[in-house]
């Protein structure tokens, strides 16, 4: 602490990100980032605009990004936002359209940097609790708020709502913006944005980090009628006119555009958690639906942080939580087939030497 800090910052309990350890012979399953490389084409245009055009200040705009985001989604141009990761994104959207006389609504356990938004910006926050199957319950969100913010699919469980399920919240909450949180869509859920025509009031905030496999880059978009594109762009253009530099406007165009490249990964990706989910329940593991690239698995007779420390000692890392109602759960990245099948083969190996 320190007398020069302002009252805001005394009051602030910061976002703890996934850590980023420096092991020998790391398998690194704690992040949710792609066990894939970028695009090629992605790579090739960050390295083709490293010339002499750095010297100048980006498109503020983004506007071939933009364009190129809007006719893959079928949507207009002046429908799209974009941001320094959807971190950023959400962190706009949060001062830009989230109202202040009435909390604001989230599930439980979900993305933990949503009340850390909360704070601040001085917004009031309500947790809606899970039900016992850990979706997220939907009638329970018939209650005065100042919005929701929802991912879909949540994380950490990796469970996805259906469309009509979204459409109910934003029939209930007409004059509340409803935040649909799709960093994992990609993986096996209904993307909203086509709901956006319909309802004025949604807002679909999407990011490059985890299908795209450009966690680096850090890019992020945001989909919704235009007035509420307008509001973010007040927002940001009152906070930094130019928040993507010329190699992630390029970069994120060439990865948007190669949409063979996003099916076939995505498509192993999901391949792949199949197998981990068969191996998990083989090892008697309770794992939740997921249609994320990370699956949310316990087991009925150990505790989570202490697999989580006897993988670690094995050079593999997952995620746990010391929170409320997960605290025996780990959140695992769906890696590679021979990383899944690492961490299986180990797990049997702790297992059995805790039986012993």
């Amino acid at each position: 602490m320190s007398r020069f800090w302002s009252p805001i910052v005394h009051s602030l309990t910061p976002y703890v990100p996934g850590e980023q350890p420096k092991l020998a012979n790391l398998i690194k399953l704690n992040t949710n980032e792609s066990p894939y490389g970028p695009s090629p084409a992605a790579l090739a245009a960050i390295r083709a605009a490293a010339d002499d055009t750095l010297r100048l200040y980006p498109d503020p705009g983004s506007d071939r990004l933009r364009a190129a985001i809007a006719q893959a989604h079928e949507v207009e141009m002046e429908q799209v936002f974009i941001g320094n990761g959807s971190d950023e994104v959400l962190a706009h959207t949060f001062q830009a359209l989230l109202q202040h006389d009435a909390p604001l609504l989230t599930p439980d356990i979900t993305y933990s940097f949503y009340p850390v938004y909360c704070g601040l910006y001085g917004i009031a926050h309500e947790p809606v609790p899970l039900d016992e199957a850990m979706r997220v319950d939907v009638e329970a969100y018939r209650r005065p708020c100042g919005g929701i913010v929802l991912p879909n699919p949540n994380a950490p469980t990796g469970i996805a709502l259906g469309l009509d399920e979204i459409a109910t919240l934003l029939r209930a909450h007409p004059e509340r913006v409803v935040v649909i949180d799709e960093a994992y869509v990609d993986f096996g859920a209904d993307t909203a944005i086509g709901l956006v025509r319909q309802h004025p009031n949604l807002l679909v905030v999407r990011t490059l980090s985890k299908s795209h496999g450009l966690a680096g880059l850090r890019v992020g978009y945001a989909i919704g009628q235009p007035d509420l594109i307008e509001a973010l762009n007040r927002v940001k253009d009152s906070f930094n006119s130019y928040p993507l530099d010329r190699l992630a406007q390029a970069g994120a165009e060439a990865a948007i555009a190669d949409r063979e490249w996003l099916a076939r990964t995505t498509g192993k990706i999901i391949d792949t958690r199949s197998g981990l989910v068969s191996s998990l329940n083989s090892l008697g593991f309770e794992v939740l639906p997921s249609q994320a690239n990370f699956v949310f698995a316990r087991h009925p007779d150990r505790d989570a942080a202490a697999l989580a420390a006897a993988l670690r000692e094995r050079s593999i890392i997952v995620r746990h939580f010391r929170t409320p109602r997960i605290a025996e759960w780990l959140r695992i990245t769906v890696g590679t087939d021979e990383d899944c099948r690492s961490l299986a083969d180990a797990l049997k190996a702790i297992l059995n030497r805790n039986a012993d």
